[in-house]
């Protein structure tokens, strides 16, 4: 029997200090608590995923093959399997995992395929490998892939013939919706084509746009696949192998969490929470309207960071609402998140004064409105800046796509939680974290949405109902899709073409957005890189 432990551990980008550390500790604990043979840990370990262009320093590199040689000469009684970037001839680098054993490197290997889409580009950074590594730890014959090996077949069957009987794959692989779903399936296609068991290791945490859920899998040699490991939860994980039988028996695995709402506000919270944590700050601040996008970030934030660490700022003006003021304030006692009430009407008015003189002859217009969520801008970052909380922008990616939104205004702050999130996903997780405890004022859910800033205001006065909004933009933007096919499903073509014109002009503003949490395969930021100044226009039918 192999007895493998898998750290399915939160590791730092840029950190290689702790990461060491981290690293020595589950080292130790999986060979005297766990007398395990192996211990695995995931892609890039030591310098965390993705390092970007730090591993373009020279110093850095240097520091890092520093510290794995440290962490080589402490092994000692276990096998270990750890991550980190490997200099090449010249100034070549590659992705690797190297198998330490008794302080010494008996072997390296260099990832395969270098995923270059989406939010990765590790062409940038890495050569691939080509060649498989097989270890024989307790008279097992374990192959070693890491992350994208495991989504195409070569390098599982490379590691097959080189007389594998069990894979491992070591992975730094973010969260989008449903991704254990396709994980499941990438495992039952490898073993259809190998025949071997796998096992599946992830990292966990937050990074910048990223969230890593953990959810580790496996997969026997009987075609029997396991339930995910914890979701977002950092788990020292441990499997016994019996290469007689080809099953894998859990020792230490706990099941996690896959119900859709759940885990996507599981991973809004854990973005949340590292982002803020790990960039040093103790709290947060946000413009609380009494509205369900600021609702839904004050229930994140309470839940992520716990309630003390939370500031609302209720925000009025001559268009607030009573209606909003309550429900606002009913949400702060549900929460027992601190909060302000600061007017924008003396602001507001004296902004409106001095500007008279220029604006004179002119009609009202989405200015006078700009100007009220500016002001309120301006009085988040003026609390952020003298109390040292991180603001967060409470836009949601339906507003984000149309433009629907201020730039410098509402769009104003650090990091937005809900930036991935869809305006009927937003009602949804709404709906389900009240079901767990109450946390946003029913009134709120109810209320049609309205951005406030001009009397009887509703979203709707400038966008399509939200049913049909959703739907385009998960089509245009999410799965880029054609004009032609989002009409056949049934959307009137003027709607489309008005909306895919919305989501292109608005270009210039979410370039300037805060970074938010991805839960989708495509989401505003690394996801989706589309000019600013472009000629492109969506005019055929086609397009």
């Amino acid at each position: 029997m192999l007895k493998i432990a898998l750290a399915q551990d939160d590791f730092l980008v840029g950190h290689i200090t702790g990461n060491r550390d981290r690293i020595l500790e589950s080292i130790a604990r999986a060979r005297d608590e766990h007398g395990a043979d192996l211990i695995v840990f995931p892609e890039l370990a030591l310098t965390g995923y993705p390092p970007e262009d730090l591993v373009l320093r020279p110093g850095f590199m240097r520091r890092t093959e520093a510290l794995l040689a440290e962490i080589t000469r402490a092994v000692q009684g276990i096998d270990v399997l750890v991550g980190h970037p490997r200099s090449g001839v010249g100034e070549g680098r590659y992705n690797s995992m190297s198998w330490l054993r008794d302080g010494r490197v008996l072997g390296s290997y260099d990832k395969w395929d270098l995923p270059n889409y989406a939010v990765f580009d590790e062409r940038r950074y890495f050569l691939p490998g080509d060649q498989p590594l097989v270890i024989e730890v307790a008279g097992v014959r374990v192959g070693i892939i890491i992350c994208e090996d495991t989504w195409t077949p070569e390098a599982c069957r490379a590691a097959r013939a080189a007389g594998a009987q069990l894979i491992v794959s070591a992975n730094a692989s973010p969260y989008y919706r449903n991704k254990h779903e396709d994980r499941s399936q990438v495992l039952r296609d490898r073993h259809a084509e190998t025949g071997l068991p796998l096992i599946y290791l992830n990292c966990v945490g937050g990074q910048d746009e990223l969230v890593f859920d953990g959810h580790s899998l496996y997969i026997d040699g009987n075609g029997r696949l396991s339930a995910p490991a914890p979701l977002c939860e950092e788990s020292l994980l441990v499997v016994g192998y019996d290469p007689a039988s080809g099953a894998i028996d859990e020792v230490n695995w706990p099941k996690g969490e896959t119900e859709d709402l759940p885990v996507i506000y599981r991973v809004l919270q854990r973005g949340l929470r590292d982002y803020v944590l790990k960039n040093k700050f103790e709290s947060v601040v946000f413009g609380l309207s009494g509205g369900i996008d600021s609702s839904l970030t004050a229930a994140i934030a309470a839940d992520a960071l716990g309630p003390d660490r939370v500031l609302g700022v209720m925000m009025p003006s001559r268009h607030t609402s009573e209606l909003s003021l309550i429900l606002a304030t009913e949400q702060i006692d549900l929460l027992g998140i601190h909060y302000d009430n600061i007017s924008i009407e003396p602001i507001y008015q004296a902004m409106l004064k001095q500007l008279a003189e220029v604006f004179d002859g002119r009609p009202e217009n989405f200015t006078e409105e700009n100007l009220q969520a500016r002001a309120r801008g301006n009085i988040v970052m003026a609390l952020s800046n003298k109390f040292g909380h991180l603001p967060l922008a409470t836009s949601n990616k339906s507003e984000l796509a149309t433009g629907y939104s201020t730039i410098y205004g509402d769009m104003c702050g650090g990091f937005s939680p809900i930036k991935d999130c869809l305006k009927q996903l937003v009602y949804e997780l709404s709906n389900w974290r009240n079901g767990q405890s109450p946390a946003i004022p029913q009134g709120i859910i109810d209320r049609p949405p309205s951005a406030e800033l001009r009397p009887d205001q509703t979203d709707q006065d400038s966008l399509p109902p939200y049913e049909v909004l959703d739907r385009i933009i998960t089509a245009y933007v999410e799965e880029d899709r054609p004009i032609a096919d989002i009409v056949a499903l049934g959307i009137e073509e003027k709607i489309v073409r008005r909306v895919a014109g919305m989501v292109l002009a608005a270009e210039y503003k979410r370039r300037q957005g805060a970074p938010g949490p991805r839960i989708t395969r495509k989401a505003f930021g690394r996801d989706r890189r589309y000019p600013i100044t472009s000629g492109w226009r969506d005019s055929g039918i086609g397009s």
